[in-house]
């Protein structure tokens, strides 16, 4: 039996889960570990806007909003844990 395209999403989005528990334990310094985390959400995020939310089939304009407006949020989160790091 061959995997479908959301399978291997699926599978994906499990490996990044475990990546996050793992990189949490591991991170020492937090904006660098934060970083690192958020970079995980947004890979998840685009990987469930696209795959599970089927964006992958929408027009280009569609694909690059949705996934600007995923790390437009990563972004403003890495900047408020960036804030309370430095405060």
């Amino acid at each position: 039996m061959i995997p479908d395209r959301l399978d291997i999403a699926w599978i994906a989005l499990i490996g990044f889960a475990l990546a996050t528990i793992l990189l949490s334990s591991l991170a020492a310094r937090p904006l660098l570990g934060n970083a690192l985390l958020l970079t995980l959400a947004a890979l998840k995020g685009r990987r469930v806007v696209l795959d599970f939310l089927d964006l992958r089939a929408a027009p280009a304009l569609w694909r690059g909003l949705v996934s600007a407006w995923v790390v437009i949020v990563v972004l403003f989160a890495w900047l408020a844990s960036a804030v309370v790091a430095l405060i």
